[in-house]
């Protein structure tokens, strides 16, 4: 039996939320922990895992696996997407997440909330020049709450970095880049589900494999692979952690393209950009820390945005419904007739 619209998108959207939940915890122990219990110059103890391009490699080929492996138990129709749309997306992906992790070395933490929250604006700018994507103006009223909402709600001024003022430069670029990519993946994803209407499962898989190539090329040019494998061989301990970080990764991903499949890169970058707020909103909640009057406010437009979205959308879908209703009586009205 399939799902009504309504779950499927509430399934989807908790799937997400909580994957990367437990992903981000994960990454966590892993970039911010210690391997081993050799001392340091500086009298710290045990290495650090500094390889950034090898756990980005080691999540694509997983998730690629992963695909791959549910492909096979509940095989689907053949995927007619041209190969070019899926090369661009890898792409387009890798870039905006290399770019964006570079960013964060040389912006301030403001300008890094803004530029992550905004990301919704550029996926549905780009959705409609590249996507062929139309949208009513309110829709783009809602997102546009959405956005000021979590800026507002995350912006912290004690977290501004002192970043010196010849890099900031180059790190709003990056931050530019970025955003652009993250705009021209939605809106490729847009032609994609125009064009042969990929499967969840089917964009997770063929955009992992060509993740995994060009991520796999970059490591071999950089020698990363290497010492990558140096390391986990010297710290076995590692995998036990790439592994379940692995898993959460593969798993939330399967939601982001379930997501994008089934109701498209908007909807999708609207749900992972909120994903942070409601993090730190039940963070506050539970933990009981004080929210000033600004974020009250954010958090308000937050939730007007995305109620008042899924109203606009619900009726969307009924007059969708009716529509073609009224249009599946009029053909069988003409076959009785003729």
């Amino acid at each position: 039996m399939k799902l009504p619209e309504q779950s499927r998108f509430v399934i989807y959207a908790l799937g997400i939320f909580l994957c990367y939940f437990l992903y981000g915890i994960v990454q966590e122990k892993i970039t911010r922990g210690r391997y081993g219990t050799e001392v340091n110059e500086d009298g710290s103890i045990g290495a650090r895992f500094t390889y950034a391009l090898a756990l980005v490699w080691v999540q694509c080929f997983c998730n690629f696996i992963f695909a791959k492996g549910m492909l096979t138990v509940k095989p689907q129709k053949e995927d007619t997407t041209h190969i070019g749309y899926y090369v661009i997306s890898a792409l387009t992906y890798l870039l905006a997440m290399v770019s964006s992790n570079m960013a964060l070395r040389w912006v301030p933490y403001p300008t890094q909330v803004v530029g992550k929250a905004a990301k919704p604006i550029p996926v549905m700018i780009l959705g409609v020049l590249i996507g062929r994507k139309s949208y009513s103006w309110i829709r783009y009223t809602c997102v546009f709450t959405i956005v000021v909402g979590v800026i507002l709600f995350m912006y912290n001024e004690s977290k501004i970095s002192n970043t010196p003022a010849e890099k900031t430069g180059l790190g709003e670029l990056l931050l530019f880049l970025s955003l652009s990519m993250d705009g021209l993946l939605g809106a490729v994803q847009e032609r994609m589900r125009a064009s042969s209407s990929p499967s969840g499962q089917q964009m997770m898989l063929a955009m992992n494999f060509w993740s995994t190539l060009m991520l796999g090329f970059a490591m071999i040019v950089t020698g990363e692979g290497k010492e990558f494998v140096y390391f986990a061989t010297c710290h076995p301990e590692l995998c036990i952690h790439l592994a379940m970080l692995a898993l959460c990764g593969a798993l939330g991903q399967l939601f982001i393209f379930l997501m994008v499949a089934g109701f498209g890169p908007l909807a999708c970058s609207v749900v992972t950009t909120t994903r942070k707020f409601f993090t730190v909103l039940c963070s506050v909640l539970l933990f009981g820390n004080v929210l000033i009057a600004r974020q009250w406010f954010g958090a308000v437009l937050v939730f007007a945005g995305l109620f008042a979205d899924m109203i606009y959308g619900k009726k969307t879908i009924n007059n969708k419904k009716s529509v073609a209703n009224k249009e599946k009586e009029t053909e069988e009205k003409k076959k009785l007739i003729s």
